[in-house]
């Protein structure tokens, strides 16, 4: 039986789906539905149970789980990186997942977890997935932080030799609609184009990059579930992973690559840089992919434009989900 928190989120769902795809079914779903449409995620997926992520803990901690489990894929934590509650993120998002590591190590069970490239920060220190520089890097809010510690935490009682960290960049894909402004920009911009004919961007406010032109590395919600169960097939593959398309695209590509997707003219309109955002706002953002190359992943990630023509025409134009 393989465990996947967040299950019916936005990556976990993809995950869950993958699986289903690979001819598993054996699968155990924790989460939280709560009053948004995440509940649509699951359906059409196949597996054996839904469990609310409050649950499933207290089962792991009082060790009471009634069923075997082969790994635990732990996707599930709040994700928003604007959220304000640093003492919820610190429960939510570090002491959950130390609970499940603790259990997954003292009982031989595979535990995959998702950390964040949240925690490099501005970027100043570069995106190299080298654990022996954790201690080194800074994240910009609390979200980065409270991924930052777990992998600390890892690191210090020596058992990133024993689990898998993944370090996510930009992912955007279908069974994303649920999560608001954590949203991928290629959905938001979407609906902008349906509704308005236009995409509204930031102004650049650095020296060297011009409007539009602010770069991240853009990783279709396919290939990083790929990356991913790639751990799980490979169980003597272990540590914190990069994952990304290795290549930083600029936005303006992005909103071209959508525009030619619906079958419209580009029509973009810059704004002002909201001063909320100004001295967090990341310029640059590359994933490294030496080290899951090294490791013996070798499939080519989708191109920003096959990725986003897939996204808009398989799934946005047809409103459909993974699964379906």
């Amino acid at each position: 039986m393989i465990a996947v928190t967040g299950g019916a989120g936005f990556i976990g769902s993809a995950i869950v789906w993958k699986l289903n795809e690979q001819g598993h079914d054996n699968i155990i779903i924790v989460d939280e539905l709560g009053i948004e449409d995440k509940w649509k995620n699951l359906v059409g997926l196949k597996f054996q149970e839904f469990i609310h992520k409050d649950d499933f803990i207290s089962m792991v901690v009082d060790d009471t789980l009634n069923f075997p489990l082969e790994a635990i894929i732990h996707m599930g934590a709040n994700s928003s990186t604007t959220e304000k509650d640093a003492d919820h993120l610190f429960s939510n998002n570090y002491l959950y997942t130390q609970e499940l590591a603790k259990f997954c190590l003292t009982k031989n069970i595979r535990f995959i977890y998702a950390s964040s490239a949240a925690t490099y920060g501005d970027g100043a220190l570069g995106f190299e997935d080298d654990e022996t520089k954790l201690e080194e890097l800074r994240p910009l809010n609390m979200y980065g932080y409270s991924k930052q510690l777990f992998d600390l935490w890892a690191k210090k009682n020596d058992v990133l030799n024993k689990i898998v960290g993944i370090k996510y960049f930009n992912v955007y894909g279908p069974n994303e609609y649920h999560k608001a402004d954590m949203r991928s920009v290629v959905h938001k911009a979407y609906e902008q184009i349906r509704d308005t004919g236009k995409v509204k961007l930031f102004k650049s406010l650095h020296p060297d990059y011009k409007d539009g032109e602010q770069m991240r590395d853009f990783i279709y919600v396919k290939d990083a579930v790929d990356m991913t169960l790639y751990f799980l097939e490979h169980p003597d593959k272990n540590g914190i992973y990069n994952v990304g398309a290795g290549k930083a695209r600029t936005w303006n590509a992005l909103v071209n690559a959508l525009f030619n997707a619906v079958g419209k003219p580009v029509k973009i309109e810059y704004i002002d840089l909201p001063e909320n955002l100004r001295e967090k706002y990341q310029y640059f953002t590359e994933a490294d992919l030496s080290k899951i190359k090294s490791a013996g992943y070798n499939k080519q990630t989708t191109t920003l434009e096959d990725g986003v023509n897939d996204y808009v025409k398989n799934y946005l134009l047809k409103s459909l989900y993974l699964g379906y």
